[in-house]
């Protein structure tokens, strides 16, 4: 005769499709995120697949699961497990894919000095400190400064015979201009001249299997910014700014820009956002506060975080070790791993919608 006590499966998806996808607002069951389920006695064991490593929802998920299977009759012992598969972007029409790359992850700002360069290496560390296959391309082709903050010699490829390829650093594939050149060569180059230096570095690269590549795009409204957006199916793009009025201005600027290339803006960053004093612990509002989650607002797009002055941010991009990886518990390092959790949820989100 059959166990009486025994766990149905039925029961099992059943409370398992009450659990919802906090993002995508629906069950997990039908989003087809239960990948396997096994029963044995009183214990259950489900693997959820996400649609990210850097789900930054992962633990609310979880104790969704626990709660809804712990209501089964039967359930005495619950294991989560985790998988990750992440979608590639569609690209409209005119654009081709980049052979090894997912999706493409511009950074970008209308105005310089704003951090942008140390934004997009920590968030490319930051991601592929989750388990994702990243790499970084630095298409800033006049001022080239991600092999400095990656820890990278200038001109380490110049006598190559193969060309300019990806060197991994801190689990990131990185890309640069700078590779060729040594240290102090300007690079005097127009600017159709810049739009096709940009498609070199990320068609002629061999790519290994890349969830996301970010893009350092240089200051303004460039034809850097134009190629990118025009030639492959950028995911979207994450705009940085600092609090004072004027880059604002300039960062409001760079959001109309990308939407009128018809590429999805993922929200603003506000760097340099403050400064707690180490020793009284009080914070200093040095250029403002508070200005990108306003203009945010204004614009109808994503605020996806505040990044604050810390000594540790500057020390890692001068010394070749970002913060997330060389300070991973400083303010800084957790606050740009919230913002790679959201750009990376946003991401799903809008392959889900088809956008």
């Amino acid at each position: 005769m059959p166990n009486a006590s025994a766990v149905s499966r039925d029961d099992v998806i059943a409370a398992l499709a009450t659990v919802r996808d906090p993002e995508l607002h629906r069950d997990i069951v039908s989003l087809n995120m239960v990948k396997e389920l096994d029963i044995d006695g009183g214990g259950v064991r489900v693997k959820v697949e996400l649609t990210t490593p850097a789900c930054p929802l992962k633990d609310a998920i979880e104790q969704d699961v626990r709660q809804a299977l712990g209501k089964v009759p039967g359930i005495t012992a619950v294991a989560v497990e985790w998988d990750a598969r992440v979608q590639a972007s569609a690209p409209r029409e005119g654009q081709q894919p980049i052979e090894g790359v997912r999706n493409i992850i511009a950074v970008a700002s209308n105005k310089g000095g704003v951090g942008k360069s140390t934004v997009a290496a920590n968030l490319a560390v930051a991601l592929a400190k989750t388990g994702a296959r990243v790499g970084i391309v630095d298409a800033d082709i006049t001022g080239p400064n991600l092999p400095t903050m990656f820890g990278l010699a200038q001109g380490l490829q110049s006598q190559s015979r193969e060309g300019l390829r990806a060197i991994e650093r801190y689990g990131v594939q990185v890309v640069s201009i700078g590779f060729l050149l040594p240290k102090g060569t300007p690079v005097v180059w127009r600017g159709p001249m810049i739009g096709s230096g940009v498609r070199q570095l990320l068609r002629d690269v061999p790519w290994e299997d890349l969830d996301y590549l970010i893009v350092d795009l240089p200051p303004g409204t460039s034809d850097a910014s134009m190629s990118l957006a025009q030639d492959v199916p950028v995911a979207g793009v994450v705009i940085v700014s600092t609090p004072q009025d004027v880059s604002l201005e300039d960062a409001m600027k760079a959001v109309a820009m990308f939407e009128k290339l018809n590429v999805p803006v993922f929200g603003m960053v506000e760097n340099m956002s403050y400064f707690i004093a180490p020793d009284t612990g009080k914070q200093y509002d040095i250029f403002g506060h508070g200005g990108a989650q306003k203009a945010a607002e204004e614009l109808g797009i994503d605020f996806l975080g505040e990044i604050p002055i810390e000594p540790a941010v500057r020390e890692g991009a001068d010394s070749g070790i970002p913060v997330v990886f060389g300070h991973p518990e400083s303010a800084s390092a957790k606050a740009i791993e919230r913002i790679a959790g959201n750009v990376a949820a946003r991401i799903s989100v809008l392959q889900r919608m088809g956008v």
